[in-house]
């Protein structure tokens, strides 16, 4: 069986995008990439929007299987994905770094998460193309 890149989605509290990237990767691209997320610090839960939204426009329930995470609590990866951090960007070690650059949507209205959810799947298929096409380089 082909090696599959682990994929780190990463900000700053690990409770909305990079959940959504970590239920979106798994769903969407898991043949291509495993996917994990993480932050520097970490909420009590994921946001319940973004967990009712996804429920609503994939039938994925992120509570499910995921939780928030510390950076220390998820494997090393190859890729690291910021999503947009306008503070400190965590730093981890990774072959390839890619910021997505996404406004967080708490506390915003429904169009505005469904608008990041339709950017993080765009997002996913692209970085799934990217691995497949070895437009990335991940060395060996």
């Amino acid at each position: 069986m082909c090696y599959k890149p682990k994929v780190a989605f990463i900000c700053v509290h690990n409770s909305c995008r990079s959940q959504i990237a970590e239920a979106l990767g798994k769903h969407l691209a898991g043949d291509v990439f495993e996917s994990y997320s993480a932050g520097t610090q970490i909420k009590a839960q994921i946001n319940q929007d973004a967990v009712s939204i996804m429920k609503e426009l994939y039938g994925i329930d992120m509570e499910k299987n995921q939780r928030p995470k510390l950076l220390k609590d998820i494997p090393s990866v190859d890729i690291v994905v910021t999503m947009g951090c306008n503070v400190d960007c965590p730093n981890i070690g990774c072959k390839h770094r890619e910021d997505w650059g996404l406004d967080d949507p708490t506390g915003k209205s429904v169009e505005a998460f469904k608008l990041v959810i339709e950017t993080i799947e765009e997002n996913i298929y692209k970085l799934a193309m990217s691995i497949k096409n070895k437009r990335i380089n991940l060395g060996s």
